[in-house]
Order: structure tokens, then sequence, then C-alpha cells
């Protein structure tokens, strides 16, 4: 069984920066792509970065490209998403997911839909003050 725990989350002011871990456990961390999704208050849960399984590659929706960079260490089964400069907006509930298909099965990048990760972590909670 696939478990993704979330980690890093707080409380931050404007301007500020906080690094998001997800620790996953359960299949070959190293095989699949590994996302971040977010859901703020009132709102549906939106895509935020994507990273191929071998970290060559990478996307971002426009909200956050410059200010927050998606990485993994394979060796550890850990994603990352550091977040800079962070806004108000950004508060949310971040998500990490995994990708359902792995990597020998060339799936398709970027992938920023919901319904093409198949395990989710829990959530972290981040509120960032005016």
């Amino acid at each position: 069984q696939v478990q993704l725990v979330e980690s890093g989350g707080g409380l931050v002011q404007a301007g500020g920066s906080l690094r998001l871990s997800c620790a996953a456990s359960g299949r070959t961390f190293s095989s699949y792509a590994m996302g971040w999704f977010r859901q703020g208050p009132g709102k549906e849960r939106e895509f935020v970065a994507t990273i191929s399984w071998n970290g060559g590659a990478t996307y971002y929706a426009d909200s956050v490209k410059g200010r927050f960079t998606i990485s993994r260490d394979n060796a550890k089964n850990t994603v990352y998403l550091q977040m800079n400069s962070l806004k108000p907006e950004d508060t949310a509930i971040y998500y990490c997911a995994q990708d359902s298909l792995p990597g020998w099965r060339k799936p398709r990048f970027p992938k920023n839909e919901e319904n093409e990760y198949d395990y989710w972590g829990q959530g972290t909670q981040v509120t960032v003050s005016s």
C-alpha cells in the first residue's frame, strides 16, 4: 500500500518561504512522476507543480512559476516543494500525489489533472498572512 506523508506546512508572513516535503513508501518511488496540488478555502483543488520520475523535467502552474521549485531525492523517497515569495493567495492545504503509471510505461508528462494521480497524501496546511 502506497503512503504519502506531507510535512513542512505552517504560518508565514507574505514574502516569506516554506519548504514542503512528501515522504513516500509502498512502491518504487523512483519509477513515478510526482505532483503537488493545493486547495484554498472555498476553492477547488488545483495543480501546482509536477516532476518526472527521474527529476529531469518539471512543470508549474502559471500562478507559482518563478516562485516555487519542485525537486525530488529518489534515494530518500521524498519530493519537495520550495515556496518563496509567498502571497496570501497561496494559503491552502497542499497535497502531494503520485502518478498512476510508472516511467517505463512512458506516461504523458506533464500531468496536471487530479484523475491522473492515484495516490494522495493527507495534506499540509500553509497559511500566508498579509
